[in-house]
């Protein structure tokens, strides 16, 4: 068996065309500019499939690369055949109106079942919670988000953490500072946010107070406080980093999307958002651009920025299978009594 080779993480998470490595994609797996690997649907067929990829993946590098998925719930959720179907995140804030403490219970269970799934498999992370306020604009955020009010979804998303830590896996919060306010779906078109800074403030308040390992902003422009998009803003990265006092990663959002569009190429695009303190930087479905960028694309290395998503790592076992199966039926119950209606 070949040893993983010794290299620090890059600052590039890039993604797979298909269920199973191909020899490119292995290449480019092992260039130093890479530094993780996000998954879709596409990647999936099976746990056990998914498990022998992503074990074929860890043992290509030390420290091992990072494996990201959106597995949110409800309409965002990659692994399906042989998962347990996890609830919209609207569910929770439906079943909160009703009854606190059942939401919160559920909440929690929702973010042990949702890591502990996905950590038996191979993968590291899951870029949730969802934090942005459901003010009922954005078609794109929708039942994704918890709630209007910012008290409740920092109750619910704080019972969903606590389940993500206690089945050994980080929390992503996104996306920041907030896009439920702004129409546009910035996968295909640029969000403009008009409110001013002081409005904003209760989209702000959950990255304030909860407890985050990760944190990805928003291609949306806030125009009245800054012309660039929160994902190329040094207003917004320092906003998080300084006022409200947070040390974890920030990962851009996909440097592919149309909402990126303003920074120029793919190239200029890793740039700005780079300069502006993200410290992973995700393109996907573009194998071309990979490409370009792994040629060509050039940035001092950054031992800081690899060691802090290095930390996003599980450093414990993958959880306890009979704990998993009872929050698992836990959830199942709940659903078929009607209570987590999407």
């Amino acid at each position: 068996m070949t040893s993983p080779q010794e290299l620090p993480l890059g600052p590039l998470m890039i993604d797979l065309v298909g269920p199973r490595l191909s020899v490119v994609e292995r290449r480019r797996l092992g260039h130093p500019l890479v530094g993780g690997l996000i998954l879709f649907a596409r990647n999936y067929e099976s746990p056990a499939q998914l498990a022998e990829l992503t074990a074929e993946v860890h043992a290509l590098r030390s420290p091992r690369l990072p494996i990201a998925i959106d597995h949110e719930g409800g309409r965002v959720q990659r692994c399906r055949d042989g998962f347990t179907r996890l609830p919209a995140m609207r569910c929770l804030g439906q079943l909160w109106d009703e009854d606190h403490e059942a939401a919160a219970t559920a909440a929690r269970r929702v973010g042990y079942v949702l890591a502990s799934e996905l950590r038996a498999c191979g993968v590291d992370l899951s870029f949730t919670p969802v934090l942005d306020l459901d003010w009922g604009h954005s078609r794109v955020i929708g039942d994704r988000s918890f709630h209007r009010s910012p008290e409740v979804v920092i109750a619910l998303a704080a019972k969903l953490i606590e389940g993500l830590h206690a089945a050994g896996m980080a929390a992503c919060g996104k996306h920041f500072p907030g896009h439920g306010w702004a129409e546009a779906d910035s996968h295909v078109d640029l969000p403009i946010d008009e409110r001013r800074l002081d409005e904003i403030a209760p989209d702000i308040e959950p990255y304030r107070r909860l407890k985050l390992d990760a944190v990805m902003p928003a291609h949306v422009i806030y125009r009245l406080v800054d012309p660039r998009p929160a994902g190329f803003s040094r207003f917004w990265i320092d906003l998080l980093r300084e006022q409200l006092g947070f040390a974890g990663v920030i990962f851009s959002d996909d440097l592919s999307m149309a909402g990126a569009g303003v920074a120029g190429g793919i190239s200029q695009r890793c740039t700005a958002a780079w300069d502006a303190g993200c410290d992973l930087l995700l393109v996907c479905n573009s194998p071309a651009a990979v490409d370009e960028l792994l040629d060509g694309w050039a940035v001092p290395p950054d031992p800081l920025r690899a060691q802090r998503v290095e930390r996003l790592l599980p450093d414990c076992p993958a959880a306890d299978w009979h704990t998993l199966q009872s929050d698992a039926s836990y959830l199942a119950g709940v659903a078929t009594a009607g209570r987590l209606r999407a």
